[in-house]
Protein backbone atom coordinates (compact mmCIF):
# COMPACT_ATOMS: atom_id res chain seq x y z
CA UNK A 1 0.00 0.00 0.00
CA UNK A 2 1.65 3.17 -1.12
CA UNK A 3 0.87 6.47 0.56
CA UNK A 4 -0.73 9.34 -1.67
CA UNK A 5 1.29 12.56 -0.95
CA UNK A 6 -1.11 15.01 -2.99
CA UNK A 7 -4.11 13.86 -0.67
CA UNK A 8 -4.71 13.51 3.24
CA UNK A 9 -1.60 15.76 3.92
CA UNK A 10 -3.42 18.55 1.87
CA UNK A 11 -5.88 18.16 3.67
CA UNK A 12 -4.52 18.00 7.14
CA UNK A 13 -3.00 21.18 6.43
CA UNK A 14 -6.49 22.57 5.61
CA UNK A 15 -7.87 21.52 9.10
CA UNK A 16 -5.20 23.29 10.89
CA UNK A 17 -5.60 26.13 8.84
CA UNK A 18 -9.28 26.56 10.02
CA UNK A 19 -8.54 26.88 13.92
CA UNK A 20 -7.96 29.05 16.24
CA UNK A 21 -4.59 29.50 16.59
CA UNK A 22 -5.06 31.97 19.85
CA UNK A 23 -7.41 29.27 22.00
CA UNK A 24 -5.06 26.55 20.92
CA UNK A 25 -2.40 28.86 22.64
CA UNK A 26 -4.25 29.27 25.28
CA UNK A 27 -5.51 25.80 25.90
CA UNK A 28 -1.80 24.19 25.45
CA UNK A 29 0.21 26.68 27.10
CA UNK A 30 1.96 24.71 30.13
CA UNK A 31 2.35 28.10 31.71
CA UNK A 32 -1.51 29.26 31.38
CA UNK A 33 -3.40 26.21 31.48
CA UNK A 34 -3.29 23.81 34.71
CA UNK A 35 -5.07 21.28 32.79
CA UNK A 36 -2.31 21.40 29.96
CA UNK A 37 0.36 21.62 32.38
CA UNK A 38 -1.54 18.63 34.67
CA UNK A 39 -1.92 16.32 31.36
CA UNK A 40 1.69 16.69 30.40
CA UNK A 41 3.33 15.83 33.67
CA UNK A 42 0.64 12.96 33.82
CA UNK A 43 2.08 12.08 30.38
CA UNK A 44 5.36 11.95 30.95
CA UNK A 45 5.16 9.59 33.98
CA UNK A 46 3.22 7.34 32.22
CA UNK A 47 5.98 7.26 29.29
CA UNK A 48 8.67 6.75 31.82
CA UNK A 49 6.76 3.94 34.00
CA UNK A 50 6.02 2.47 30.15
CA UNK A 51 9.54 2.49 28.85
CA UNK A 52 11.01 1.09 32.66
CA UNK A 53 8.77 -1.52 32.65
CA UNK A 54 10.05 -2.37 28.99
CA UNK A 55 13.74 -2.48 30.42
CA UNK A 56 14.62 1.07 29.56
CA UNK A 57 17.02 2.04 32.35
CA UNK A 58 17.95 5.25 30.31
CA UNK A 59 17.33 6.89 27.37
CA UNK A 60 20.74 7.65 26.26
CA UNK A 61 21.63 5.51 23.04
CA UNK A 62 18.21 4.90 21.55
CA UNK A 63 17.25 6.64 17.57
CA UNK A 64 13.57 8.18 18.58
CA UNK A 65 11.65 9.59 15.99
CA UNK A 66 8.15 11.59 16.64
CA UNK A 67 6.36 12.01 13.30
CA UNK A 68 3.97 15.52 13.76
CA UNK A 69 6.59 16.42 16.14
CA UNK A 70 4.60 20.04 16.23
CA UNK A 71 6.68 22.65 17.82
CA UNK A 72 9.15 20.26 19.39
CA UNK A 73 7.32 20.36 22.88
CA UNK A 74 7.98 15.84 23.13
CA UNK A 75 10.90 16.49 21.79
CA UNK A 76 12.30 18.78 24.39
CA UNK A 77 10.70 16.78 26.70
CA UNK A 78 12.49 13.80 25.63
CA UNK A 79 16.20 15.58 25.94
CA UNK A 80 15.05 16.34 29.49
CA UNK A 81 14.53 12.30 30.00
CA UNK A 82 18.29 12.09 28.88
CA UNK A 83 17.96 11.06 25.34
CA UNK A 84 20.28 12.02 23.36
CA UNK A 85 19.38 14.99 20.68
CA UNK A 86 21.97 13.56 17.65
CA UNK A 87 19.78 10.47 18.23
CA UNK A 88 16.54 12.02 17.79
CA UNK A 89 14.23 13.53 14.95
CA UNK A 90 11.17 14.98 14.57
CA UNK A 91 9.20 14.93 11.16
CA UNK A 92 6.24 17.89 11.08
CA UNK A 93 4.25 18.58 8.36
CA UNK A 94 3.22 22.56 8.95
CA UNK A 95 6.05 24.42 7.78
CA UNK A 96 5.63 26.98 10.94
CA UNK A 97 5.15 24.42 13.46
CA UNK A 98 8.47 22.81 12.19
CA UNK A 99 10.45 26.51 11.79
CA UNK A 100 9.43 26.62 15.30
CA UNK A 101 11.09 23.71 16.49
CA UNK A 102 14.22 23.68 14.69
CA UNK A 103 14.54 27.40 16.67
CA UNK A 104 14.35 25.72 20.19
CA UNK A 105 15.63 22.72 19.84
CA UNK A 106 19.40 22.05 20.12
CA UNK A 107 20.71 22.07 16.52
CA UNK A 108 21.85 18.21 16.49
CA UNK A 109 18.32 17.19 16.56
CA UNK A 110 16.95 17.14 13.01
CA UNK A 111 13.82 18.51 12.29
CA UNK A 112 12.06 17.37 8.97
CA UNK A 113 9.84 19.94 7.86
CA UNK A 114 7.20 18.41 5.25
CA UNK A 115 5.35 14.79 4.91
CA UNK A 116 6.82 11.63 6.30
CA UNK A 117 5.74 9.67 3.73
CA UNK A 118 9.48 11.39 1.86
CA UNK A 119 11.34 10.65 5.17
CA UNK A 120 14.46 8.55 5.05
CA UNK A 121 14.61 6.55 7.49
CA UNK A 122 16.33 3.39 7.39
CA UNK A 123 13.53 -0.08 7.73
CA UNK A 124 14.83 -1.43 11.72
CA UNK A 125 16.67 2.02 12.86
CA UNK A 126 14.42 3.32 15.18
CA UNK A 127 14.11 2.50 18.90
CA UNK A 128 10.87 4.14 19.25
CA UNK A 129 8.30 6.21 16.99
CA UNK A 130 6.07 8.43 18.38
CA UNK A 131 2.50 9.61 17.53
CA UNK A 132 1.05 12.00 19.42
CA UNK A 133 -2.25 13.30 18.64
CA UNK A 134 -1.21 11.87 15.25
CA UNK A 135 -3.64 9.30 13.86
CA UNK A 136 -6.88 11.46 15.15
CA UNK A 137 -6.12 13.93 12.35
CA UNK A 138 -5.82 11.83 9.67
CA UNK A 139 -9.36 11.09 8.75
CA UNK A 140 -8.57 8.97 5.47
CA UNK A 141 -8.38 5.32 6.87
CA UNK A 142 -6.13 4.11 3.63
CA UNK A 143 -3.68 6.60 4.61
CA UNK A 144 -4.03 6.12 8.42
CA UNK A 145 -3.19 2.44 8.06
CA UNK A 146 -0.13 3.37 5.29
CA UNK A 147 1.88 5.56 7.43
CA UNK A 148 1.15 3.73 10.60
CA UNK A 149 2.78 0.29 8.47
CA UNK A 150 5.70 2.75 7.13
CA UNK A 151 6.31 3.75 10.85
CA UNK A 152 6.16 0.12 11.87
CA UNK A 153 8.45 -0.43 9.52
CA UNK A 154 11.17 1.87 11.04
CA UNK A 155 11.23 0.57 14.22
CA UNK A 156 13.72 -1.95 15.68
CA UNK A 157 13.07 -5.27 17.02
CA UNK A 158 12.36 -5.21 20.54
CA UNK A 159 11.37 -1.53 19.87
CA UNK A 160 7.84 0.31 19.61
CA UNK A 161 5.96 2.99 18.53
CA UNK A 162 4.19 5.04 21.41
CA UNK A 163 0.60 6.30 20.59
CA UNK A 164 -0.86 9.29 22.64
CA UNK A 165 -4.75 9.81 21.09
CA UNK A 166 -8.43 11.05 21.96
CA UNK A 167 -10.30 7.52 22.33
CA UNK A 168 -13.27 9.34 21.45
CA UNK A 169 -14.53 11.73 18.91
CA UNK A 170 -14.70 15.06 19.63
CA UNK A 171 -18.64 16.59 19.01
CA UNK A 172 -17.19 20.17 18.77
CA UNK A 173 -14.34 19.38 15.95
CA UNK A 174 -15.41 17.10 12.59
CA UNK A 175 -11.55 17.78 11.97
CA UNK A 176 -10.51 15.08 14.82
CA UNK A 177 -11.72 11.99 15.02
CA UNK A 178 -11.55 9.00 18.31
CA UNK A 179 -8.60 6.04 18.13
CA UNK A 180 -9.58 3.30 20.36
CA UNK A 181 -7.26 0.62 21.28
CA UNK A 182 -9.15 -1.38 18.52
CA UNK A 183 -7.96 1.13 15.79
CA UNK A 184 -4.12 0.91 17.43
CA UNK A 185 -4.66 -3.25 17.11
CA UNK A 186 -5.64 -2.64 13.89
CA UNK A 187 -3.35 -0.42 12.58
CA UNK A 188 -0.24 -2.22 14.45
CA UNK A 189 -1.44 -6.01 14.08
CA UNK A 190 1.63 -7.66 14.94
CA UNK A 191 2.61 -5.43 17.81
CA UNK A 192 2.28 -6.15 21.38
CA UNK A 193 0.30 -3.71 23.15
CA UNK A 194 0.61 -1.84 26.41
CA UNK A 195 -1.91 0.50 27.44
CA UNK A 196 -3.60 2.88 29.75
CA UNK A 197 -6.24 5.37 29.58
CA UNK A 198 -5.27 8.77 31.03
CA UNK A 199 -5.67 12.51 30.87
CA UNK A 200 -9.05 13.89 32.49
CA UNK A 201 -11.39 15.30 29.81
CA UNK A 202 -10.10 18.72 28.79
CA UNK A 203 -13.51 20.49 28.99
CA UNK A 204 -13.47 19.15 32.46
CA UNK A 205 -10.00 19.78 33.30
CA UNK A 206 -10.21 23.56 32.15
CA UNK A 207 -13.13 24.14 34.30
CA UNK A 208 -11.59 22.62 37.85
CA UNK A 209 -8.95 24.49 40.08
CA UNK A 210 -5.19 23.66 39.28
CA UNK A 211 -5.26 21.38 42.57
CA UNK A 212 -8.42 19.22 41.71
CA UNK A 213 -7.31 18.34 38.20
CA UNK A 214 -5.27 14.93 39.48
CA UNK A 215 -7.85 14.13 42.01
CA UNK A 216 -10.96 14.29 39.65
CA UNK A 217 -8.58 12.20 37.51
CA UNK A 218 -8.00 9.66 39.95
CA UNK A 219 -11.58 9.27 40.97
CA UNK A 220 -13.24 9.91 37.99
CA UNK A 221 -11.34 7.07 35.69
CA UNK A 222 -14.74 6.87 33.32
CA UNK A 223 -13.33 11.03 32.69
CA UNK A 224 -9.96 10.13 30.78
CA UNK A 225 -10.33 10.72 27.48
CA UNK A 226 -6.64 10.20 26.06
CA UNK A 227 -5.30 6.54 25.70
CA UNK A 228 -1.10 6.02 25.80
CA UNK A 229 0.02 2.66 24.39
CA UNK A 230 3.19 1.20 23.85
CA UNK A 231 3.13 -1.05 20.33
CA UNK A 232 6.34 -3.35 20.84
CA UNK A 233 7.77 -4.80 17.83
CA UNK A 234 8.22 -8.26 19.23
CA UNK A 235 12.32 -9.14 19.89
CA UNK A 236 14.41 -11.23 17.37
CA UNK A 237 14.66 -14.78 19.23
CA UNK A 238 17.41 -15.82 21.22
CA UNK A 239 18.13 -18.73 19.31
CA UNK A 240 21.46 -19.04 17.34
CA UNK A 241 19.48 -17.79 14.67
CA UNK A 242 19.44 -13.97 16.48
CA UNK A 243 21.58 -11.64 14.81
CA UNK A 244 24.22 -9.61 17.34
CA UNK A 245 23.20 -6.89 19.24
Amino acid sequence: MSLDPSHEPAAVQARYARRNTMADAQHYSLYASASALQAQQERLRAMVQLWRTHGWQSLAGLQITEVGCGSGGNLHDLVRLGAQPQRLQGLELLPERAAQARATLPAALAIHAGDAASATIAPGSQQAVLAFTLFSSLLDAEFRTALAQQMWQWVAPGGGVLVYDFVVNNPRNPDVQGVPLTEVRRLFPQAQLHSQRITLAPPVARRLPGGLIAPCATLLPFLRTHRLTWAVKPALSAGPEALPS
